[in-house]
Order: C-alpha cells, then structure tokens, then sequence
C-alpha cells in the first residue's frame, strides 16, 4: 500500500493563526483537491484521507471561509483613499443672445476630473472592521468542528462496517449451528430416538437463523454503503482490530474533561464569535447619529462650459462633516433590534454550554463503562461456549431435549453479538469522549488506526474471541 499523506487537519485552528496563513493554506488546500485519489481505502486513514479531500461539507466550510477572509479587507477600505476620475468628451450647439452678436454653433466639450478623498474619521467602519475579525473567527471554528465531524463520522463508519461483518460472521455460524441441530434432530427421529416436535423446532429456530442471515447481509451492505458515501470510493479488504487494551477515559476524572470541552469545542468558539458580532453590531447601528469627517481633494479641467470656447481649470481642498440628525426612527429600531439578536446569541451560548456539558459527561460515562462492558462481554462468551458443548454432549446421551439444545444455543450467539458489539463500542467511545470534548484529532485518528491488525482483514474470520489479559 502507498505511504498515506497525511490531510491539513485541523487547517484553522480558532484564535491560534493568523488570516493570511489560514487563507494561503486554504487554497494549498483546494489545489490538492483538484488531484483526485482512485486508491482503495483498507485503514482508516486511508478512508480519513479519501473522505477529507471529496466532502462536500468540508469543501462548503473551507470555501466559507475563504469568503469570510475577504470581510476584514472590505471592512477596511472604507478607511482609506478612495480615489476617483471622470472624463467627458462631446459636440454641442448653443443659440446665444443678448450678450452683443447673436451665437449659434456647433462646438467641441470636454471635462476631465480627479476626486481624492481621505476619511478622517468614522466610526462605523471601525465598528465593521471589528465585526469582520469576529465573523473570520465563527468561521474558523465553524471549519475545525466539520473537520473533527468528519473524523468522527469516518471513524464511526468505518467501525460500523467491520461489526457489521463481525455479526454477519455470527449469523453465519448461527446459521451452521441449528442446521447442523436440525439435521441431528432429524436423524434422531429417523433412528427412533427422536421425536416430531424435536424436528419441527430444530426447523424453526434454523428459518429464524436464516432470516437473520438474511438481515445481517443487508446491514453489512448499508454500513458500506455509509463509509463509501464519506470517501466516495469502493472499499477494500478493511483491516480489522487485533487484540487491544481496554481503556478507560485519560484523565479518568470527569471535571478536566467537561473544562477541557467548555475551553475546546469549536462550537462554543463559534459561538462566543457570533455574540461579538452581534454586540459589535449594536455598536454599529448606534454610531450611525456619529459625524463623519472626510478630507476630499478634487482637480477638473473643462472646454466649451459654460460657454463654446471657455476653458475652465479648477483645483481645490476641503473637509466636510456630515452627521444624521432624524431617520425616521430608524437608528432607534435598529439599535434595538441588534441588542435583542445579542440576548438571542447570548442565550444561544448558555444553551451550548449545557448541551456540550451534557455530551461530554455522557460520553464519559460510556467510555468508562465500555471497559467493563467488553471484561462481561468476553466472559459472557467463554462461559456460554462452556454451556453449549456440555449441552450438546447432554443431548447426544438423552439427559437433555432439544429446546435445552436450541437455548442454549442462541444463549451462545447472543453472547457472541454482545462481544463485537462491546468490542468496536470500546474504540468508538474512546473517539466520541475526544469529538464531545472538540479535541478530536489526526494523532487520535493514528492511535486507532495502529490498533487495526494488517494480518486480520475484513474478509477472514477472526480468531474465536477468548478474554485474554490485554483486553482486560
């Protein structure tokens, strides 16, 4: 397999760059994603990769961005020269009387004009040029939270798509265990030491097992069918986990990682923005009753105006003043208007912290339960394999029916179900813990990624799960 290039993750990290860096690698970015990748993902950078450079979500926020970069440049004109020509060229007749002879020709016209003028001050677009470093920094932060999005989307997807298969695998021995009941059953009765009822549950239980054959090949194609949408590529043979500790969240205290989300997440970064433009904006609709004072230079030179002939040359300085007095009421509704929307962003904000709180928490709790859930989970199995073979040998010799037989059983696959459910559940949660906190990162992405094994692919089977020490 070729070296992975490893992504841009991360690209614009909210208060950390400077604009003229976000936007140079901005477009390093779009450029790459000119260069199309045709590999077939089998890791999850891999599918990372695939995934990073043909979302379309991600394209949408890096492209937001990049417009928003321009606010701060826009903003700012409106604090330097604005310079302007005008140039006029024509033929014009005039009927002149009472000034001696009376006139009536036809006669050449030109005008050329330079106007400078220099704001001197003004303090709305100061207000503005505020405003545009704010919105710039929601825009940041909306990028870095569809990035680690992403991340967290691929990952689950990707982990969907190997317990899907890992069930399938199930359903298939399954499968293969009530046949081979059905066909015991069967052979009993032939041989008279069996009986009808015997058969005819045998036969039930291996129509269910079907059916959840059936089922278990339909969810496996829809979680392919879910990471190939994120890459936009066919997937491979993906390598599955080997064996891994279990671990629980790092810090295994709960409060570092609520703080830890509350400082991070990108969400409550844009946020925090989008109330600063907000409360600028009422700073900006106040100062609309502000004077503003412009230095305005100006030089013209006409011919034929106002009379054929005359050649009128003009130069000159001057500051003017304006000031709104009465709009109608309008400075007033908008100053309220704006303080409002700021109690709305500001609402919007506390209502993010509980929510982000709340994820973190949560996912706290999961990953710490995870590690318990997979030590039961593997236990679970070994103890029903156990049970399964003693069964068996039971019915064989007659000391036990065949609705012992079928129970225990299905008691076996469960428990095999409940351990790959545990298993991928215990890496996922690790990620979710990372994502719920907004520091969901490409070195978390390695770490999973080592945890995958080369050597265990999607398409073998697995060894039977037995609860060894490094999954303790």
């Amino acid at each position: 397999m070729a070296k992975i290039q490893k992504p841009v993750f991360l690209v614009c990290q909210p208060f950390l760059l400077q604009n003229y860096v976000c936007k140079i690698r901005l477009i390093l970015f779009l450029v790459l994603t000119t260069i199309s990748c045709h590999a077939i993902a089998d890791n999850l950078l891999e599918a990372y990769r695939q995934a990073y450079f043909s979302d379309h979500a991600l394209k949408q926020a890096q492209a937001e961005l990049l417009a928003k970069l321009q606010d701060k440049p826009l903003a700012r004109s409106t604090l330097f020269p604005h310079l302007g020509v005008g140039a006029s060229m024509g033929e014009s007749k005039a009927n002149i009387t009472g000034f001696g002879n009376p006139v009536s020709e036809g006669y050449p016209t030109k005008n050329y004009s330079v106007n400078l003028v220099q704001p001197i001050f003004d303090g709305q677009a100061l207000a503005a040029l505020n405003q545009a470093s704010s919105r710039i920094q929601a825009a940041e932060s909306a990028l870095s939270y569809t990035e680690q999005q992403l991340a967290l989307n691929v990952t689950t997807a990707y982990f969907g798509v190997l317990q899907a298969y890992a069930q399938n695998r199930v359903m298939e021995e399954q499968e293969k265990l009530l046949n081979s009941i059905f066909r015991q059953a069967e052979a009993n009765l032939q041989v008279g030491t069996g009986d009808i009822i015997a058969v005819r549950e045998a036969r039930s239980g291996l129509d269910v097992a079907n059916a959840d054959l059936i089922k278990s090949r339909n969810a496996l194609a829809v979680a392919q069918h879910a990471l190939e949408r994120l890459t936009h590529h066919s997937i491979g043979n993906l390598d599955d986990l080997g064996y891994f500790k279990a671990l629980g969240p790092q810090p295994d205290k709960l409060q570092p990682w609520v703080s830890m989300a509350i400082k991070s997440q990108p969400l409550i970064h844009q946020a925090k923005a989008q109330l600063r433009t907000a409360q600028e904006q009422v700073i900006y609709e106040r100062r609309k009753r502000w004077p503003k004072v412009n230095l305005q230079a100006f030089a013209s030179h006409s011919l034929g105006f106002p009379f054929p002939g005359v050649i009128f040359n003009q130069v000159g300085v001057s500051v003017n003043l304006s000031m709104s007095v009465y709009e109608g009421g309008s400075i007033s509704a908008s100053v309220e208007q704006s303080q409002a929307q700021v109690l709305a962003m500001a609402d919007h904000l506390g209502s993010l912290r509980d929510e982000i709180t709340l994820n973190t928490q949560t996912a706290f709790l999961n990953l710490e339960n995870s590690v318990a859930e997979l030590k039961a989970a593997n236990e679970s199995v070994a103890s029903a394999k156990i049970s399964l073979d003693a069964t068996r040998k039971g019915y064989e010799v007659g000391v036990r029916s065949i609705i012992d037989l079928l129970s225990t059983a299905t008691d076996y696959i469960r428990a095999r179900q409940n351990y790959n459910l545990a298993r991928y559940s215990q890496v996922m949660a690790r990620i979710q813990l990372k994502a719920a906190a907004g520091v969901l990162n490409m070195t978390d992405l390695e770490s999973v990624n080592a945890m995958l094994d080369k050597e265990v692919k999607m398409n073998r089977l697995a060894p039977s799960p037995v609860f060894t020490s490094e999954e303790q």
